[in-house]
């Protein structure tokens, strides 16, 4: 099975999830919540044609072919570069952190080979969304809640939105949660990805839709965000191990042993994760060029995609 397998799942009466497997670099999942005021979507697709195909489910299962509403987890080109493909009737909301990135965001123009294959994002363009939030929005679709939140500090991005849907206890969470993969926090911090999990958990959800990996809920929600937060903190220790001896984030990924994690795919975002907590440790920007460059030293080559 390949993301271009992907289908819509019906979660409660009305809520889909869009899970596109492997859920590896640039493979997402989105969703779809519809209702007697019309359709909001969660998240596009990082490239046309995925982008297309999504929306093309979602039409034929709401009947509705213009969603009343889209919303942006956050900037990542893999949730957001297909927002161009909405009808040009659809409001696409996001944070105001999150428009600002995706407005500068240079990987939709010219993508580097730093993947292989390199990713053929299609007949896309920038798009950025024409509402945006600070912190919460709540919208109806007929009486149906849906509450847009953001944690209240840098997470996964400066401007992640979960969309949470209290009555039907559905969660959105875009990339505060992976599932079963290497989560990427080369543009957030581990710290705020820790307490962003104990503030997902706080909700109670019986279903979570990740930003990559197959919906779950219930029982296993407490067991997968903790292993999510143990993953956290070991980025944390062998930042400040390294820092303390001197090394290099690259040279502390490969002196890391990621143990139960190593299992998990993508695995030299570990080198991101650290090129990030360097530079808040000595107060610096983040470098998205050299941490890039690390993650292919470490992975032996181009990081692997299916787009």
């Amino acid at each position: 099975m390949g993301p271009d397998t992907a289908e819509l799942k019906e979660i409660v009466d009305g809520v889909y999830a869009y899970v596109q497997p492997d859920g590896t670099w640039w493979v997402n999942n989105a969703g779809v919540v519809t209702g007697e005021g019309g359709t909001l979507v969660v998240d596009t697709c990082a490239t046309a044609r995925r982008t297309r195909r999504f929306l093309g489910l979602a039409a034929d299962v709401t009947g509705d072919a213009a969603p009343r509403w889209a919303v942006n987890t956050h900037q990542h080109g893999d949730h957001a570069y297909g927002n161009s493909l909405l009808p040009a009737s659809t409001v696409l909301i996001g944070h105001e952190a999150m428009r600002a990135a995706l407005a500068v965001d240079p990987l939709i123009d010219a993508c580097p080979p730093v993947w292989s294959p390199v990713p053929d994002w299609g007949q896309v363009t920038r798009r950025l969304p024409d509402v945006v939030m600070r912190s919460d929005l709540v919208l109806y679709t007929g009486g149906r809640r849906l509450e847009l939140r953001h944690p209240g500090y840098e997470a996964h991005t400066p401007g992640d939105v979960i969309v949470w849907l209290p009555e039907e206890k559905v969660l959105f969470a875009g990339d505060l949660v992976f599932n079963g993969l290497t989560p990427m926090m080369g543009m957030g911090s581990c710290a705020g990805g820790l307490r962003a999990l104990a503030w997902l958990e706080s909700l109670r959800p019986d279903h979570v839709i990740p930003g990559h990996g197959p919906v779950f809920g219930g029982a296993d929600v407490e067991e997968l965000f903790g292993t999510i937060a143990a993953y956290y903190r070991l980025v944390l220790e062998t930042a400040e191990a390294g820092r303390r001896d001197g090394l290099s984030p690259l040279d502390a990924a490969r002196r890391c042993d990621l143990g139960e994690f190593a299992a998990w795919p993508d695995s030299e975002r570990l080198v991101l994760n650290l090129h990030r907590e360097y530079a808040l440790a000595e107060g610096k920007g983040p470098d998205l060029a050299a941490a890039l460059a690390d993650a292919v030293a470490y992975n032996g080559g181009p990081m692997r995609t299916s787009v």
